[in-house]
Formats: C-alpha cells, sequence, structure tokens
C-alpha cells in the first residue's frame, strides 16, 4: 500500500508500507522510503490550505448553502504558487547565482500536464457524445485552448464578444491553469532579468554584496500595484478581461512572491503574534467564503479580502505551522485533500456540468455533493495512477529533457483529439419534410390614404405572420430547409452581424457612414439603436430597396438610444471603456442636423437584469422619461418617430444550441411568452412613446402565440442566439417593417 507525504504545498511522495507475516513479539509492519527525503522546510498548513481552498470552490460550484463565496479560491491558489514558487526560484538563485531553467520547466511539466491533458480528453470525448452539436463544437474549441494553455485568454474572447451567448463549458476552470502555466513560463525569466539588471550595477559599482532582496522586491510591488489597477478598472468595464486575465491576476503571484522573499521576517514574529494573526487570517477566509456572492463585482477591490486573509495565514505559518491557523489545517483529513486539489479540481467541473445534462435535469443539493464526491474518487485514482508515478519517476526527475517529452506528448495528444473531434462533430441537418417558407404579401397603400387603411395594411401583415406562427408551435422535427441552417447560425454570427461596421462593437468608438438604398431618394430611414435595433436591418434594407428610399444603419452594441443615466464611478469606468454617451451624443446631433424622414428606435429591454453595470433599468420611470424625450427631440427636428417593441428575450440556453440538440423535439426550445415579454412596461412605453408624438410597434404577434413563441416560425430559424432575432427571420418580416414604416411616416 502506498501512502503520500508531501514535500513542499503541492508536492508528494511516496512512502511504501510493507507488511509481512510475524510473530505476535515483532511488529505487524515496516516502512521502506522512496529515495527521496521530506525536505525539513515542509509546510503542512500550505498544503492543508490547498485543502481548504479546494473545499471552498467545490462548495461554490456545487451551490452548496453558505459557501457562495468559494469563488475567491484561485486567488488563495495563486498566492500559495507565487509563495512556494518564488521561495525555490531564489533558493536556487541566490546560492548558486543562476537557475536551471530545464529542470524547473521539466518539474512543472511532468507535475502538471499529464494529469491536465487526461482529463481533457476523458471530456472532449464525453462533450462530443453528450452536447448538443453547436454546443458541442464550441466546447470542443475550448479544449482545444486549454490544452495549449491559452483557456484563459480564449474565455476572454469568449466573454468580450457580445455574441457569444455560450453556456457553461467543462473546461471553464481550466482558466486557472492558463493563468498558473503563464506564470511559470515568465517568473523565472523575470527572476533572471532581474538578476541580470543587479549584477551589472554591481559591477559598475565594484561592490561584492551578496543579492539583494530589495531590487526584487521592488520590481514584484510595482507588478502588484499595476496588476491591480488594471483589475480593478477592467472589473468594472471588461469583467471576463479582469476575472481571466493573467495580467489581472499577476498582482495575486507576485504577492505570494513578496511573502516568500520576507518569510525570514514573518519567522521571527512571537508565537502569540503569529497564533493571532494565524487564526485572524483564517477566520477572515471563513467570512469571505460565507457572505461574499456571485453579485459581486470580481476581482476587483473585493479580491483584497482574501488576499489579505491568505498572506496573513501562510506568514504566520513561517513562524507558527503547527499551531492555531496551521493546527486547523494541518489536520490529516484537510491535508489529504490538499494532496488531491490538483486532480480534484480538474474532474469537478466537468462531472458537475455534464452528469445533468446526461440526466436531462437539474440535480438537488444531494445529487450535486454526490457528484463532488463522484469526482473526488476519480481525483484519488489520477493521482495514483499518473500523476504521482510520473512526478516521481527516477529517469524522468534526471531527464528534463525526458520530462518536458513527456508533457509535451500528453499536451500534443489532448490538443489532436481535440480537432479530431470537431472533424467528426458537425452541425446537423434538419430531418423533417421541406417547411413552407413564410411569405407576407401585403397591398400597398395609396398615398393620402386614411390612418385606417395604413392600419389595415399593418394587421393584414401581422395576420399573416401569426398565422404561421401558430402553425409553427406545434411543429416537432426541424425542417430540412431550415434558414439560416444550423452550419449558417455561426455564419450570421463571425460574418454578417455587424453588417461591415454598421453595428458597432461595446468597445469600439465613432460611426461609419453606413448609407445604402438609393442614396439621392428624398425619404431617408435611419434605424438606431443598439445590438437588437441592427437585427432589423434586413428587413427595413428590403422595404427600402422595394420603396427606393434611403437607409442609415446606425447601432453600438449594448448602447440604447435613449440617453440614461450612467453616473458614479463604475459609470465612468463603464463609458470610458464603452463610450456610449459619446457615440449617442454623436449620432443624435448627425440625426438633428440633417433629420431623416424617419427614425426607428429599437433596443433590447433586458437592461437592468443581466446587466449590473449598467445602472439602469429597462421599463422603469427614468427609461420611460428619457424615451419620451428621444422622440420629442426627434419630432421637434422634424423626424416621424417608430419605437419597436421587444423580441422575446427569455431563454436559458441560445435557442440554435436547443435545436441542434432537439431535432425531432424542436417544441422543447420555444420560448414562454409570459417569461418573454413584460406587457405594463411595454404598455408604459407605447403610452410615453404617443405622448410624446411617435408610433410604437408591438411586435410580440410576430413571434408569440398566446402562450409560446417558438423557435422555428415557417422554415425560419426565429432566433441567433438567447436574445437576438437572425438576420434570415428579419428579411422575412421586410413587408410588415415596410407597412409599420408607412404607418410612422402617415402619422401627422
Amino acid at each position: 500500500m502506498s501512502v503520500p507525504q508531501c514535500l513542499d504545498s503541492g508536492g508528494c511522495v511516496l512512502k511504501k508500507q510493507v507488511t509481512v507475516r510475524q510473530t505476535d513479539s515483532t511488529r505487524p509492519t515496516q516502512e521502506a522510503q522512496y529515495q527521496r527525503p521530506v525536505p525539513k522546510d515542509f509546510r503542512p498548513d500550505i498544503e492543508g490550505l490547498r485543502g481548504f481552498t479546494l473545499l471552498a470552490i467545490l462548495g461554490f460550484h456545487a451551490a452548496i448553502p453558505g459557501v457562495g463565496g468559494g469563488f475567491v479560491g484561485p486567488d488563495v491558489f495563486f498566492i500559495i504558487s507565487g509563495f512556494v514558487i518564488t521561495g525555490q526560484l531564489w533558493h536556487q538563485l541566490n546560492n548558486s547565482g543562476t537557475l536551471k531553467l530545464r529542470s524547473f520547466y521539466g518539474s512543472r511539466a511532468r507535475r502538471l500536464l499529464p494529469v491536465a491533458a487526461t482529463v481533457i480528453v476523458v471530456t472532449l470525448i464525453a462533450s462530443a457524445l453528450i452536447l448538443p452539436p453547436l454546443q458541442a463544437r464550441t466546447v470542443l474549441g475550448d479544449g482545444i485552448a486549454c490544452a495549449l494553455y491559452v483557456g484563459n485568454y480564449w474565455f476572454v474572447v469568449q466573454g468580450v464578444d457580445y455574441f457569444a451567448g455560450h453556456e457553461p463549458s467543462p473546461f471553464e476552470h481550466y482558466w486557472t491553469l492558463g493563468v498558473e502555466e503563464q506564470f511559470y513560463m515568465f517568473w523565472p525569466l523575470t527572476l533572471l532579468a532581474v538578476a541580470w539588471v543587479v549584477r551589472r550595477v554591481r559591477r559598475r559599482s565594484a561592490t561584492g554584496a551578496p543579492l539583494s532582496k530589495r531590487p526584487f522586491m521592488a520590481v514584484f510591488g510595482t507588478i502588484v500595484v499595476l496588476s491591480f489597477m488594471s483589475s480593478f478598472v477592467e472589473t468594472y468595464v471588461m469583467q471576463p478581461v479582469a476575472y481571466f486575465s493573467t495580467h489581472t491576476r499577476a498582482w495575486d503571484l507576485a504577492i505570494g512572491g513578496m511573502l516568500a522573499l520576507t518569510a525570514d521576517r514573518w519567522r521571527r514574529l512571537p508565537p502569540k503574534a503569529a497564533w493571532i494573526i494565524g487564526s485572524g487570517g483564517l477566520a477572515l477566509l471563513l467570512l469571505v467564503c460565507n457572505q461574499f456572492h456571485a453579485t459581486i463585482p470580481y476581482p476587483g477591490s473585493a479580491a483584497l479580502l482574501p488576499m489579505i486573509a491568505t498572506v496573513m495565514v501562510i506568514g504566520a505559518g513561517c513562524a507558527l505551522p503547527t499551531k492555531g491557523a496551521g493546527r486547523v489545517l494541518g489536520w490529516a483529513p484537510m491535508r489529504t485533500v490538499g494532496r488531491l486539489s490538483y486532480s480534484w479540481y480538474l474532474w469537478h467541473w466537468p462531472i458537475l456540468v455534464l452528469v445533468p445534462i446526461v440526466l436531462g435535469h437539474p440535480l438537488g443539493l444531494a445529487g450535486r455533493v454526490a457528484l463532488v464526491i463522484i469526482s473526488g474518487l476519480l481525483g484519488v485514482l489520477t493521482f495514483r495512477y499518473i500523476e504521482t508515478p510520473l512526478r516521481y519517476a527516477g529517469r524522468l526527475q534526471r531527464s528534463p529533457k525526458l520530462s518536458l517529452a513527456v508533457g509535451g506528448t500528453f499536451t500534443a495528444l489532448a490538443a489532436c483529439v481535440g480537432l479530431v473531434l470537431l472533424t467528426v462533430v458537425q452541425p446537423p441537418i434538419g430531418r423533417g419534410s421541406p417547411a413552407a417558407p413564410l411569405t407576407i404579401t401585403i397591398a400597398p397603400v395609396p398615398p393620402g390614404s386614411s390612418i385606417a387603411a395604413y392600419d389595415a395594411a399593418i394587421q393584414q401583415g401581422f395576420a399573416q405572420t401569426q398565422a404561421a406562427v401558430v402553425k409553427s408551435a406545434n411543429l416537432q422535427v426541424v425542417p430540412s430547409n431550415l434558414d439560416p441552417s444550423l452550419a449558417g447560425v455561426a455564419t450570421e454570427l463571425q460574418k454578417e452581424i455587424y453588417f461591415g461596421g454598421c453595428l458597432r462593437n461595446p468597445l469600439e468608438q465613432g460611426h461609419a457612414e453606413c448609407a445604402t438604398g438609393n442614396l439621392n431618394s428624398s425619404t431617408t430611414v435611419a434605424v438606431v439603436g443598439d445590438s437588437n435595433a441592427a437585427m432589423f436591418f434586413p428587413g427595413f434594407q428590403q422595404a427600402v430597396d422595394q420603396r427606393h428610399w434611403r437607409m442609415l444603419m446606425l447601432a453600438k452594441g449594448n448602447c440604447p438610444m435613449i440617453d440614461l443615466p450612467n453616473d458614479g464611478l463604475l459609470g465612468r469606468l463603464a463609458e470610458y471603456a464603452q463610450h456610449c454617451q459619446e457615440w449617442r451624443g454623436q449620432i443624435l446631433a448627425r440625426l438633428l442636423a440633417a433629420p431623416p424622414q424617419l427614425v426607428v428606435v429599437s433596443m433590447w429591454r433586458g437592461f437592468g437584469t443581466g446587466e449590473a453595470l449598467t445602472g439602469f433599468h429597462a421599463y422603469d420611470s427614468v427609461w420611460l422619461d428619457r424615451l419620451s424625450r428621444l422622440v420629442q427631440q426627434l419630432r421637434k427636428a422634424g423626424s416621424k418617430v417608430l419605437v419597436l417593441g421587444p423580441i422575446p428575450s427569455a431563454g436559458k440556453v441560445a435557442v440554435p444550441t436547443c435545436v441542434s440538440g432537439h431535432l425531432d423535439d424542436v417544441s422543447t426550445c420555444g420560448l414562454s411568452k409570459s417569461k418573454a415579454f413584460n406587457p405594463s412596461g411595454m404598455a408604459a412605453e407605447a403610452a410615453a412613446t404617443e405622448a410624446a408624438g411617435g408610433y410604437y410597434a408591438d411586435l410580440t404577434d410576430l413571434f408569440c402565440t398566446t402562450e409560446r413563441c417558438p423557435a422555428i416560425i415557417g422554415n425560419n430559424l426565429a432566433y441567433l442566439d438567447k436574445t437576438h432575432m437572425t438576420l434570415a427571420y428579419s428579411r422575412t418580416l421586410g413587408p410588415v417593417m415596410g407597412a409599420l414604416a408607412d404607418r410612422a411616416l402617415a402619422q401627422r
């Protein structure tokens, strides 16, 4: 039987217990130990702190009550890594004057890469078998990025992408490995660079003083300040960047480095003071894990508390590693969890994500705890048969090159499995009979007709669309002529959605001319707003082309056209990144200087639910007041105004992803009308718009029956993700958009 014995905060060796038959008068067991001894400076409290941190993360991910702040765990892990790795590197650099980089990278490779790659391969295969094809393809891309240890920045891109809309990835937790590996890659080089500069200065001053810690502390301190400032700002303006990036997490690692270089001072703490500091730090860490919750902007300034707590625990442990907090953390079960932390951490999240999908329903607390335990058993097996044997294999320990080759082989294998599966898992094609395309025919209204005639034309278009919606509500099998096809959804998202820059990305400034249609026409229609407004571009483009009008396409993601207050520090930071007020002012000035005959206004109504940082809420009194003010401004300038009501926006899963996994039961992917709309809010918007002289169009019947909003209408896939209409369905609605434009222009 093999019992792990730890060498450092994350390392263990095996002590082999040999049981032999003996008489009753002799000892039943004798121990034979592997050659590598346990070092004198082994810190059982740090090993236990790893265990404590893992339990916090597991509790948070499993939604166990009382662990709402377990997401601070990665910060603790990063500080531990900074402390341990810097301590090892400094000892070597100070004693030998250089670093054995190949040995360092080789030890990291055989320690980390094989286990990570093993879990990646298993998760890739399971995802390809379990997930809906569109989601599976996204996850396979995640797995390849994580196999190459750039997963953290891959998730940055996915999170910042306004149209990403992805479901939780079973690889999402690998972002921490990306940060760690990037730290391991560059940190030794940083120490070598500082040492080289110090020696150059020393030569010039002709002094033979030993290597001083002060220059290293200065560099580490600079990294802490710059990284924390970046983390603080980006938390409020580009939260995915702040959360996943190495440059915004580097301050944790550098804090650990500073802690390692000041370990001698911490060791001089009086026992009583060390007991108080360590116990206080552990209590603070417990408080943070209990009181923090996922709605707190993080990391930002909130990350200071777990950092302080971790520094207190590790620092006090330098003087008193087995008393106070050290005694709690050094408890054998806690250390056992710490030894398993790496393997257990890698397994737990894929299990929590994928198993409920296999079962077809979310799990209760008992079920989630059971999954955590199962992932722990997988962690034990991985630790016993992969992590430990490779880490302490004598031949690998003696050969950094071979260690790197083994780690690289595992990594390459994982990436190749992902690439192969990408070729195998393709977007599916509907298996049902071709559906009749929705064709809307509206008789043109002669100029000068009464408003009632225009209203009748609109009712004609809505009635034809509603009939198709009702018929589609009972659709079960995805039609073979789905438009866009499930493969075409990616094309819309990647190539068409930004309309050549006419829909500005949330982080872009300015706006191009974006005029289409008959550029010499005396009638100009401007469609303005956020990304939801841009989804109406194809429909209005068709109407404009038929009428030989000119059209302006003016939209910016995440920026409604109405001038909503976004005050305070967070608001200013958001404006600094997104330039919404700046863009809005430019567009309004443009519309007022050369008033179009018609301005069409549209926007998402989800603000205030999933957009905590905007500072405003759809349908509240401020929203309605600013909408009314915008309509009045445009009307005063001479433009007619059409305000479009919302499209459905209540899905938990991106509709195309759902459809790809329910080809024979697509009704499952429809939305509940009661959850997709806010009737009282829409009525208030309509009243505010009409009181200001505009025309309000309720679009509900273009998407929903009295109860459901089907995913497919006619042969059109209606939704691009969770909150946007497809461009194909927008084109289908072109005649209705034309009738609405005619009606708004006819209004006196």
